[in-house]
């Protein structure tokens, strides 16, 4: 007889208290699933950025001869080239593999079991999964049901000696809205460290990242995917106070990022025009998905700072229009959560992905 080991046992509970997630399936995965070329698929799921990156980019990592040799530790350029970018001192920037790792970082510096960690849903589900990870209790404030902002005094209200974060995005994801540096304030105020993901903020414009020297208890982040097209690489980086940079120097991997996303990020602040005209474009584009989409009978779409539209679906089955629109080629994001249920989240693509969406949506409006 085998030996046995009670392997569950042996888990932490907070191991075994979460569910398992995992994303859409990948481009190549639902083109063989489909029977389509990648390049039929319109892919409007993942908030990922139609134009790709930079040429300069692509021959910036073709063209390098020694990934034989370790990275900087330090990534000094990288982080010199974000202070001329942001406007935000070096000694203040911290990168790592996407903002899912600074989070996973900032929980496992503050948070200790039975602390409380204060999220905004809807937001993004990857907030709750690292607190819990760390062993934290969630305390969910319910954001406003109609324009999704904050509801600061009741957040405040929450706020004990045992709450460590209050964590939320500034433009959210879901649902596209920016929360104002006034509202920003009054959270800070708590002296609860406060953690802004800033992932979406180039499609906004507007940050709160002038005011890290302010408040040190304020931790804003961002992230290389969206706006640089680099979500395969995996980038994100955040401002801190200098007395949390010093914990998270120590908890870091020696090499915690890459030579290739080191040099995919350097090439892509190098390339000023092609990041400014995407963005542009995809400013553009969101307007015009927008109007589009309200024209339709079935669906309530909500104003949108970010890359993505929300949208209420508020005749038929949100679900069945995913699945009848990936029949086409096309994918959009269904939003299976009680705090979202019947909604969809509309990535905004290029003009042909918008008209081609349009054309498909526009037949099923003759049918619900």
């Amino acid at each position: 007889m085998p030996f046995e080991t009670d392997i569950e046992a042996l888990v932490r509970p907070e191991i075994l208290e979460l569910e398992s997630h995992l994303p859409g399936d990948s481009l190549s995965v639902a083109s063989q699933r489909l029977g389509l070329e990648p390049e039929e698929i319109i892919k409007l799921d993942a908030n990922e950025n139609p134009y790709g990156c930079s040429v300069q980019v692509q021959e910036f990592l073709a063209s390098y001869d020694l990934y034989h040799i370790y990275p900087d530790p330090l990534q000094t350029g990288l982080r010199k080239q974000l202070e001329n970018y942001s406007g935000v001192k070096k000694e203040r920037i911290f990168l790592a593999n996407g903002v899912t790792e600074l989070v996973d970082l900032i929980m496992r510096v503050f948070v200790r079991p039975d602390d409380e960690v204060i999220i905004c849903p809807p937001t993004a589900q990857f907030y709750s999964f690292y607190a819990k990870l760390a062993g934290a209790r969630i305390v969910s404030v319910v954001r406003h049901p109609q324009t999704f902002e904050l509801q600061i005094d009741t957040i405040l209200q929450k706020v004990t000696e045992h709450t460590k974060i209050i964590i939320f995005g500034s433009p959210n994801n879901p649902t596209g809205n920016v929360t104002l540096s006034t509202d920003l304030v009054k959270l800070l105020k708590s002296r609860t460290i406060v953690v802004v993901d800033e992932s979406f903020y180039e499609f906004a414009g507007g940050t709160v990242a002038n005011l890290v020297a302010e408040f040190d208890n304020l931790i804003v982040l961002r992230s290389f995917s969206h706006w640089a097209g680099l979500a395969g690489m995996r980038i994100g980086y955040g401002f801190f106070p200098q007395e949390i940079m010093k914990h998270l120097w120590k908890m870091r991997a020696a090499y915690n990022l890459n030579v290739a996303q080191e040099l995919a990020a350097k090439a892509t602040l190098d390339d000023k025009r092609h990041y400014e005209t995407t963005i542009s474009w995809i400013r553009n584009e969101r307007g015009r998905l927008f109007r589009q989409l309200r024209k339709l009978n079935f669906l309530q779409p909500y104003p949108s700072q970010a890359n993505f539209i929300l949208c209420q679906v508020v005749r038929g089955n949100a679900f069945g229009i995913k699945k009848q629109l990936e029949r086409q080629g096309i994918f959009i994001k269904y939003l299976n959560r009680p705090d979202l249920p019947n909604h969809l989240r509309v990535t905004v693509g290029r003009s042909e992905d918008t008209d081609a969406l349009m054309k498909s949506l526009l037949a099923m409006a003759e049918e619900v």
